[in-house]
């Protein structure tokens, strides 16, 4: 059996198993994170995982125990599938594949990541507004709109936030339907209202799955997997790698206006997370992982070059954009020598000046390891440009790792890295603790789940704090 074939488990599980280590008291809180499971086996052929129903699942944190719980998201999708007994929805994001009776049904699946502001638990993918979920019972609440401020049809599943405003700065592109070029930026205030909405088009219709936020600058880059609303009706794939296209990088200063954009231009390439972006007042730096060619091997290549998987490889490297000089264009530099994705930041230090972070490795020079995935979890010290890593152990695969800070005042990247790893031989998982300092060395605790949790993406810590200042506990 593949390891990530569907689960469909709703579970509740009292008190994980600690198989080695001691799980720190100091951690309170909970993590979210949200996974790609199909209620319902798919109608196309060689579907794509990116098409699967979102499952929530949560780790809460208290006096040294872990509880495990799991819910699918009761998307509408999700709801008339159940009510069919059968799949309804056929391609990714391509609604001219659907079954007649779910024509004009919001089609999210709400699997790409979990996050929590202005008192709520948002689920999200970025073809939709995100969903509210209960936080303690992960129930399904329902689409949450703003209050019916929400002018576009999208919602990114990456958004930013401000640790000196507490604002949350998302946008969504995609916006007016799918394939085509509209986006639009928008700001939230603490308690989740709408403070800011600017509206432009890109240079041409792509995904923009990740942004970058810095304190008085948002950068939304334009990567040429490109879409197409013709090649939907034509039913084929919606995004497609075109090699002939730049890469543009489209900034804003923050709360800015449509004549305030200007665009930077570069040779193609690809790029999708974003680790952590800042700025000097003039010069915007943005560090994300960067391969050659398009990552994603279930999208073609318009030039109908095969998957090469040396050109899909990424290396964490920084961007730098002048604001107040006169090029049109943008440098790059590499700040490793690993191949990873899936980067994550000390969130304290969104959008500010930083220089450490945690990423997925699926290659580590000079450590060859059988299988394949992310098998490290690499930690990268940008201040002494050097990158630790953590082997995750044979036949196994890690999912996205997570920072949580040791205490309020933590030093940045003092603290934990959380990462759910994947045991194939035993089809099942452990989540692994590790020091964030100390990332090559033993795990601080190995928590371990009787059951096998299926491929997943993004998620957030909330801490017991934050959901009781909510009312939610």
């Amino acid at each position: 059996m593949n390891f990530n074939a569907p689960m469909r488990v709703e579970a509740d599980i009292y008190d994980l198993e600690v198989a080695q280590g001691e799980v720190p008291e100091q951690l309170d809180g909970t993590y979210y994170r949200v996974v790609c499971d199909r209620q319902y086996p798919s109608f196309v052929p060689n579907d794509i995982p990116f098409n699967a129903d979102g499952m929530v699942t949560s780790f809460r944190f208290s006096k040294g125990h872990v509880d495990f719980k799991s819910r699918y998201v009761r998307t509408p999708r999700f709801q008339a599938e159940r009510s069919a007994r059968r799949a309804l929805f056929g391609a990714y994001r391509n609604a001219y594949t659907d079954d007649p009776s779910v024509a004009g049904m919001n089609r999210t699946l709400a699997n790409t990541n979990v996050f929590w502001h202005g008192g709520r638990l948002l689920a999200s993918k970025e073809d939709s507004p995100p969903i509210e979920i209960d936080p303690l019972t992960l129930d399904t609440v329902g689409i949450h709109t703003f209050d019916g401020a929400l002018t576009s049809q999208t919602s990114t599943a990456h958004p930013k936030f401000d640790p000196r405003t507490g604002e949350m700065v998302f946008f969504g592109y995609a916006a007016k339907g799918e394939g085509t070029p509209d986006i639009v930026y928008y700001e939230a205030d603490p308690a989740g209202n709408l403070v800011h909405e600017t509206w432009f088009q890109a240079p041409y219709p792509s995904m923009v799955h990740d942004f970058a936020v810095t304190q008085n600058f948002v950068v939304f880059p334009i990567i040429p997997l490109v879409s197409d609303l013709g090649r939907l009706r034509q039913g084929l794939p919606l995004f497609a790698w075109d090699p002939e296209k730049d890469v543009f990088l489209g900034v804003l200063p923050r709360k800015g206006g449509v004549e305030d954009l200007r665009w930077y231009r570069g040779s193609t390439r690809f790029a999708s997370h974003i680790l952590g972006a800042y700025d000097d007042g003039r010069h915007i730096h943005v560090d994300t992982p960067v391969s050659e060619t398009n990552y994603f091997p279930f999208f073609p290549d318009l030039s109908g070059a095969p998957v090469d998987p040396e050109k899909t490889k990424g290396y964490l490297s920084r961007w730098t954009m002048d604001t107040l000089g006169d090029s049109a264009t943008f440098t790059e530099e590499r700040l490793t020598a690993h191949a990873g994705e899936f980067p994550r930041m000390d969130d304290r230090f969104e959008t500010l000046p930083y220089s450490w972070g945690v990423l997925g490795l699926y290659e580590v020079p000079g450590e060859p390891r059988p299988g394949g995935g992310f098998r490290w979890i690499g930690a990268v010290d940008l201040a002494r440009k050097r990158t630790t890593s953590h082997y995750v152990g044979d036949a196994s695969s890690v999912g996205e790792p997570l920072f949580v800070p040791a205490h309020a005042d933590a030093a940045q990247g003092e603290g934990y890295v959380l990462a759910v790893v994947g045991r194939h031989d035993e089809m099942r998982s452990d989540l692994l603790i590790l020091d964030a300092q100390r990332i090559d060395a033993p795990p601080v605790a190995t928590v371990k789940l009787p059951i096998r949790v299926p491929y997943g993406l993004h998620g957030n810590w909330v801490t017991t704090a934050e959901l009781q200042a909510a009312g939610k506990v």
